[in-house]
C-alpha cells in the first residue's frame, strides 16, 4: 500500500508501525513546527461498521484531548482523510513497558516508581469522569529519561459514552481484564486499578497472576481464582508488596483501592522499604558463590531465611508473623496452634501462636522403677505368708 502524503494540515516522512486497526506515522506539523505521531484506522466494512470504528476511534481523542497530564499522552488534533479517521498526537521516543519486561530489565524499585506514575494519570483522568478500560503494558510508554506516558484511550468510556458496546463483546485485553468488566457489569475507576495491580505483578514477577489454557479458562481464573502472592515468586520483595498488590487485586471492586491516587500514595510510602530489600538481595551471594574468606566463619544467615525464636509472651499476649498467603483473612481463618520451639514453628498458613510445650510422658524410663517396685512388693507379702 502507498504511503499517504498527508492528513490535514500532517505531512507524513516516515511509517513508525502497524497494528491489527490500522498504521501509525511520523508527520511534521508546519503550522507549529514540530513533528507529531499520527495514527490511523481505515473505515472498512458496513456503513453501520464503520461508524462504529470511526466514532469509537474519535472517542479516543475526546478521550485523552480532554486531560492534560504529564503520565498522559497529548493529543492535539484529529480529523478524516477519505476513508480513514486519524489523531495527531505526542511523538514518544522510548519503549513500551510490554518490551521491558519482556527483557527482564526492571528493577522492584523501578516498577513501584513506574506504576505510582500510571496511577497519578489514572487518577487525574478519573477525577474528569474518564476511565481507560484497557491498561496493560502496550499501552504504557516509558520515555528515556523514566517517565510514563499512558497511551489508547481508544475504548475508554466517558461519562456520556455516544458509543454502546455491542452485546457479547468485550472491550479490552483478557489478561488484564477486571472480574466485573468480564461479567460486563458497571464499569467504573476501580476497574483501571485492578489492571494496573495485573501490571505491577508482571513487572516485579516477569508472570502474569492469571493464566489459562485458552480464553475461557482465561476468564474464569480472573473472575474466581486467587493470585499466588507476589513473594511466592521473588522473595526477596518486602511483605507490603503482598498486601498493596492483594489489595488492588480483589475481586469485589468495594475491597479494592477506591481510588488510584490512593494507590499511588501506598506505592510511594513503601518505596523506601522495597529498594532496601532489593539492595540486600543484590549483596547476597548467588548460589556457589562466598562472599567470606577460606578461613573465615560463615555468616549468619539473614533473618528472612529461616524461622526466628519467638519473643517471650505473657499469657494474654499471642505473636502473629506476617502470613506469605494473598489474603491475610484468610491465613487469619486457618490459624493452627504450635509449640514455641523454634524449630518446631511451621505453619503452612504462615501463621504461628506461642504456647507452652507439652511435657512429654517418660513412660520407657519409669517402666523398670515400676517393675522393681512390684517385684519388692510381691517378695515382702511371700515372706510375710510363709
Amino acid at each position: 500500500m502507498e504511503r499517504p502524503e498527508k492528513f490535514g494540515r500532517f505531512r507524513v516522512t516516515s511509517e513508525l508501525g502497524r497494528g491489527a486497526m490500522g498504521v501509525v506515522y511520523c508527520a511534521d506539523d508546519p503550522s507549529l513546527g514540530r513533528t507529531v505521531a499520527i495514527k490511523t484506522i481505515a473505515l472498512t466494512g458496513t456503513p453501520q461498521e464503520r461508524d462504529i470504528h470511526e466514532a469509537r476511534f474519535m472517542q479516543e481523542a475526546r478521550a485523552a484531548g480532554g486531560v492534560s497530564h504529564p503520565a498522559i499522552i497529548t493529543i492535539y488534533d484529529v480529523g478524516r482523510e477519505g476513508d480513514v479517521a486519524f489523531i495527531a498526537m505526542e511523538l514518544l521516543e522510548g519503549n513500551e513497558l510490554r518490551d521491558l519486561i519482556r527483557w527482564g530489565t526492571i528493577t522492584p524499585s523501578q516498577a513501584v516508581s513506574l506504576a505510582a506514575a500510571v496511577a497519578d494519570g489514572l487518577a487525574y483522568a478519573h477525577e474528569r469522569g474518564i476511565v481507560h478500560r484497557d491498561i496493560k503494558p502496550g499501552n504504557i510508554m516509558v520515555l528515556k529519561d523514566g517517565r510514563v506516558k499512558v497511551m489508547d484511550f481508544g475504548i475508554a468510556r466517558l461519562g456520556e459514552n455516544a458509543v454502546k458496546t455491542q452485546t457479547g463483546t468485550l472491550l479490552g485485553s483478557p489478561q488484564y481484564m477486571s472480574p466485573e468488566q468480564i461479567a460486563s457489569g458497571q464499569v467504573d475507576s476501580r476497574s483501571d486499578i485492578f489492571s494496573l495491580g495485573v501490571v505491577l505483578y508482571e513487572m516485579l514477577t516477569g508472570a502474569k497472576p492469571f493464566a489459562g489454557e485458552d480464553v475461557t479458562q482465561l476468564l474464569f481464573s480472573i473472575a474466581n481464582m486467587a493470585a499466588k502472592p507476589p513473594r511466592h515468586l521473588q522473595p526477596s520483595l518486602p511483605p507490603v508488596m503482598d498486601y498493596i498488590i492483594a489489595r488492588a487485586l480483589k475481586k469485589n471492586p468495594e475491597e479494592r483501592y477506591q481510588s488510584a491516587a490512593e494507590l499511588a500514595s501506598d506505592l510511594r510510602s513503601c518505596a523506601a522499604e522495597v529498594a532496601e530489600a532489593e539492595a540486600a538481595a543484590r549483596a547476597r551471594p548467588r548460589d556457589g558463590e562466598s562472599t567470606t574468606p577460606n578461613n573465615a566463619p560463615p555468616a549468619p544467615h539473614d533473618v528472612a531465611d529461616k524461622p526466628s525464636r519467638p519473643l517471650a509472651l505473657s499469657a494474654d499476649q499471642v505473636a502473629l508473623r506476617p502470613s506469605p498467603r494473598f489474603d491475610s483473612v484468610e491465613g487469619i481463618a486457618r490459624l493452627a496452634v504450635f509449640p514455641a520451639d523454634a524449630s518446631e514453628t511451621k505453619s503452612r498458613a504462615g501463621w504461628t501462636v506461642p504456647v507452652a510445650k507439652p511435657k512429654r510422658r517418660r513412660s520407657r524410663e519409669i517402666a523398670p522403677l515400676i517393675a522393681a517396685w512390684s517385684v519388692a512388693v510381691l517378695a515382702s507379702i511371700a515372706i510375710v505368708l510363709f
